[in-house]
């Protein structure tokens, strides 16, 4: 039976101009590709390739960790790092609204083996150190034996608070546990918060830094630790298929990224800001300014959606190529592809839906 599922060419014809479903989508800018076509590259797997060793060098210099791995995705990265940190049937304690636990298809579980402890976030996900130590669990032979600790920084766009972050790593290793910093969108919480990339990952063990979630890569995210745990993550790295050859042509563009892309990362934050307040304006619309911190809004349409049953906002607005996801309740993220002229755009072809 023939499938339903669209040609490539079908796909680029419908790719939206204006796309706010995450930062995820961005394109690799002109000085990007540039700097991509002119990379020196060798094969990676050998460990010789220029333009890999110097991203390498340069995320495990900026987190100020001994050694890095540049890998595929941040999926990967943060199952790298639960595969080298635990062994079969020792527990990860996790916050339930994470993408460790909620968003990687289980992979540590599937793959590795490792059981998975979810703790109850708020709604901003925060969790607390006096959480997790209620979750290790005693050393007795029933349970699985708990070894490590993951956090995430931002979640849904809040940054965490580096003093209780802090204290969770804090009292890993105090319990003889080693901890993990999903660090996705970590350079958010870094220009939000005033703090070095440095200092929001110090007091952890294991940090993934994803290089295609604002920071405008096609792909790619950098694994930062121990020289020796490293050397493990590189050896589970190729059995999961992700030794990828003359990749200096990617890592050419996260090299471009974190030299050009985290300073205006302020942007997308000021813009966000913005686009929320105006927003607010509109009887139809309620957001919680004051929950707006970085490049993401959670805007809730519920009060307009029955007067327009026919068709939703995200229809309405993919007629003039303008893609959000679709819902009341509305996930919506500005990044380097997005511009005040496209906001300005978006809000008043909203207007008009609510003006039908």
């Amino acid at each position: 039976m023939k499938n339903s599922y669209p040609s490539a060419a079908q796909n680029i014809d419908h790719t939206p101009k204006i796309d706010y479903r995450s930062d995820t989508v961005t394109k690799p800018s002109a000085a990007m590709r540039d700097c991509m076509s002119r990379a020196t590259v060798g094969d990676d797997v050998y460990g010789e390739d220029p333009s890999v060793n110097q991203l390498q060098r340069k995320a495990a210099n900026l987190l100020e960790k001994e050694d890095a791995l540049f890998v595929p995705s941040g999926t990967m990265s943060n199952l790298l790092a639960l595969l080298s940190h635990c062994q079969r049937g020792e527990e990860a304690i996790v916050g339930d609204q994470y993408h460790i636990f909620s968003h990687e298809a289980g992979g540590a579980s599937a793959l590795g083996g490792v059981v998975m402890q979810s703790i109850n976030t708020t709604t901003t996900g925060h969790m607390t150190a006096q959480q997790v130590a209620a979750a290790i669990r005693p050393d007795d032979s029933h349970f699985a034996l708990s070894k490590l600790v993951c956090v995430e920084n931002t979640v849904s766009g809040f940054v965490q608070d580096q003093t209780e972050l802090n204290a969770i790593a804090a009292l890993a290793a105090d319990r003889g546990l080693l901890s993990h910093l999903d660090g996705a969108r970590m350079m958010h919480a870094a220009i939000k918060s005033g703090l070095s990339p440095a200092q929001l990952a110090e007091s952890f063990d294991s940090v993934s830094l994803c290089l295609s979630k604002g920071l405008g890569a096609p792909a790619g995210s950098v694994l930062c630790g121990s020289s020796a745990f490293i050397r493990k993550a590189n050896r589970l790295r190729k059995m999961l298929g992700g030794g990828m050859r003359q990749s200096g042509i990617l890592a050419a563009a996260g090299i471009f990224a974190l030299d050009n892309n985290l300073q205006r990362l302020q942007q997308d934050h000021d813009l966000a800001s913005y686009f929320a307040r105006q927003l607010n304006l509109m009887t139809q619309v309620s957001i919680n300014i004051a929950e707006v911190e970085t490049n993401m809004i959670f805007a809730d349409f519920s009060r307009a959606e029955g007067k327009n049953s026919h068709q939703s906002l995200a229809e309405y607005l993919m007629q003039f190529s303008i893609s959000i996801a679709d819902g009341s309740i509305c996930r919506i993220v500005l990044h380097l592809d997005i511009s005040r002229e496209d906001v300005d755009l978006t809000l008043e072809k909203i207007n008009a839906y609510y003006q039908q």
